[in-house]
């Protein structure tokens, strides 16, 4: 059985003619203990996708209008408030990509941790566990940074404690969105590498949101590509990497500046993606697609698998 297992997700903003699809027919599984890299410009909906594993996205102004989600075996789109929150925190937990704004000023880091232990291990919620989990997500001198404030660490360290929360509870999923986008490179490369290091002790699986294809290659067991709302490509990530089926992947695998220079400027792909509730017709990159044809526009293409463990929604992708 599948860990978390998304079938023909549909999400919208606001009611009647005034609805706007963000989500539009996504399905997706997850194996115990796999990393799945969900990839794609600003505004693709990874992030609405990721909040909906857990029904994180208020509603309303969002309306869960089909689909299901089964997280280790049930529909979280049945639970009642009660249900979701013994499930938000033990079976799933986020780490999201500001920890700044994440964290709760006026209370101290280790109060933060032993919080979240107290909702979903009561016998573990004391200060050595605390402590421990501080040590194990790299923090120096924990006894002394337990009853430090958020402010008085540094952007690093405060997605460490992120990361300490969301796992003090031992989920069994790990949603990552985008957790280095607001750190210099060399933390990033720490904090990549504190996250496989964990799933490997934990046995978790991780669901990492990125527009980064370069941690792709280094966190992904498989990659779904998102566009518009609706995954365009999955594809096991080494494959994905070495040869990029679907138009929009090739262009964002393009765009990624190469080591080897010679080119005085970057690929970019023209346009940007539609607004949620303006998309065009038909296959909704058509209109920045160097390879569209007039049918593009015609009908929204499926998503069949061309190769074994490859689905591309576009038939002209050869």
């Amino acid at each position: 059985m599948n860990l978390l297992e998304i079938k023909d997700l549909k999400v919208d903003f606001g009611k009647g003619a005034a609805a706007a699809r963000a989500v539009d027919g996504l399905s997706l599984t997850m194996a115990a203990g796999e990393t799945v890299c969900l990839v794609g410009e600003s505004g693709c909906g990874k992030t609405v996708t990721a909040l909906s594993i857990a029904r994180l996205v208020p509603a309303p102004p969002a309306h869960y209008v089909g689909g299901e989600i089964f997280l280790n075996g049930r529909d979280t789109l049945k639970m009642s408030a009660r249900e979701l929150r013994q499930i938000r925190g033990a079976v799933v937990g986020y780490v999201f990509q500001d920890p700044g704004a994440s964290l709760n000023p006026i209370f101290r880091v280790g109060g933060q941790i032993k919080e979240s232990l107290h909702r979903h291990r009561p016998e573990k919620a004391n200060d050595a566990e605390v402590i421990r989990w501080l040590k194990l997500v790299g923090i120096p001198a924990p006894q002394s940074r337990v009853r430090s404030y958020p402010f008085e660490i540094s952007g690093g360290m405060q997605q460490r404690v992120m990361i300490a929360m969301a796992l003090a509870s031992e989920p069994k999923l790990l949603v990552a969105d985008e957790p280095t986008t607001a750190l210099d490179v060399t933390i990033q490369a720490q904090i990549l590498d504190l996250l496989r290091d964990l799933k490997e002790r934990l046995g978790m699986a991780i669901l990492l949101i990125t527009h980064n294809l370069g941690i792709v290659g280094d966190m992904a067991d498989r990659v779904a590509v998102m566009y518009a709302g609706q995954i365009v490509e999955l594809s096991p990530a080494r494959e994905l990497l070495r040869r990029p089926l679907h138009p929009y992947t090739r262009a964002l695998m393009n765009s990624v500046p190469k080591l080897s220079g010679g080119a005085d400027r970057l690929p970019a792909i023209p346009g940007s993606v539609p607004r949620i509730g303006s998309f065009p017709p038909g296959c909704r990159f058509a209109p920045r697609c160097p390879v569209a044809r007039p049918e593009c526009s015609e009908k929204i293409p499926d998503l069949p698998e061309v190769e074994p463990g490859r689905f591309v929604r576009c038939p002209f992708w050869k």
